[in-house]
């Protein structure tokens, strides 16, 4: 990989802090842009920082030709699944209108690669499972019909402009937290369920809810595909490798192939934490999927990625390590939400 400037939009955020650390660590200059709207400053451990909005084209425009960017990593949009629901318009601007000028002015500015932050939530309900990347996409909630329209403009736009490469990594369940303890989630109003189920542990709750228990699932509850942090920042590397050196547009699912249950998720927090807190079954959340298991065999084999933190017990310790820091350096609020 060339030593080269990146820009990282949404760089300050849960998963582009991780991916800034290890492009830092790679040598490269990542270039942060990051309006903080849900992201921290503090997060960002290296290269520079500019405080932007994607929507501010003239200053996006700016940055890339000051720092001579070729390279764009883009994970800045709305990310909770409910809140699409009942948020669509929202979510269709900043996901998709708001990405389709960031695109445009990648164009006007000869950006060459593209790693696109995308989603499990393309996928919908999935007849199949583990999901590969030729399932067909149907998304059933506005979140993931947002990540996937931008897909399909990704894909017409690198087909119009042969020197624009891209790759969508469609992520199943993030988790975890940096394995120095530096940087993690730190969201004011945490959606995540190992992150609603760590600061129950810690009493910011009084209790958890679990949204759902009659899906046509072993015990009830949901199934998830957790893939570490560490393990998908890496992936966002090989990504760019394999974009600098074949030229070539591509999808790759970001998972381990293996699916944990809400009850599975909650009985080791408890184990890791030695806290048994309250869970209580509620209704499920509108647009919801039962079960979303990665089939990761084609990224493993074309970018050369090999998992290396595929255990959900470690997985849950390094965000209890984050969590402990948060609530005892006092750098995060308790939400209302649970």
């Amino acid at each position: 990989m060339n030593k080269e400037n990146v820009l990282v939009t949404g760089g300050a955020g849960y998963i582009g802090s991780h991916v800034v650390r290890d492009l830092g660590e790679k040598g490269l200059n990542p270039i942060v842009y990051d309006n903080l709207s849900t992201g921290n400053r503090e997060s960002v451990l290296c290269g520079q920082f500019i405080l932007g909005d994607i929507q501010d084209t003239p200053l996006l425009r700016e940055t890339i030709q000051k720092y001579n960017i070729k390279s764009v990593i883009h994970f800045a949009a709305s990310i909770v699944v409910s809140e699409s629901v009942g948020k669509p318009l929202e979510y269709y601007e900043n996901n998709s209108i708001n990405t389709f000028q960031l695109i445009k002015t990648c164009i006007e500015t000869g950006i060459e690669n593209f790693v696109f932050s995308s989603t499990a939530a393309v996928y919908g309900i999935p007849k199949t499972a583990p999901i590969a990347e030729t399932a067909i996409m149907t998304p059933i909630n506005p979140y993931g019909k947002s990540k996937m329209v931008t897909e399909m403009v990704l894909s017409d736009v690198s087909k119009a402009y042969p020197y624009f490469n891209y790759i969508a990594l469609r992520y199943f369940n993030v988790a975890g937290a940096d394995r120095e303890v530096r940087i993690g989630q730190n969201y004011k109003k945490p959606t995540h369920l190992m992150t609603l189920a760590l600061r129950t542990a810690l009493g910011d709750y009084p209790h958890l809810n679990i949204f759902g228990t009659d899906y046509h699932t072993a015990d009830g509850t949901a199934i998830r595909d957790y893939i570490h942090i560490d393990d998908l920042s890496n992936a966002h590397l090989l990504a760019l490798e394999y974009l600098e050196a074949e030229k070539k547009s591509r999808v790759f699912n970001c998972g381990y192939g293996t699916g944990h249950s809400v009850l599975e998720v909650v009985k080791i927090t408890k184990e890791v934490t030695g806290i048994d807190f309250l869970a209580i079954p509620t209704n499920r959340r509108p647009g919801d999927p039962p079960e979303l298991v990665a089939d990761s065999t084609l990224i493993q084999k074309e970018l050369g990625w090999k998992p290396l933190h595929n255990d959900l017990h470690y997985i849950i310790q390094t965000a209890w390590e984050w969590e402990k820091k948060l609530k005892g350096a006092g750098r995060r609020e308790q939400g209302a939400e649970s």
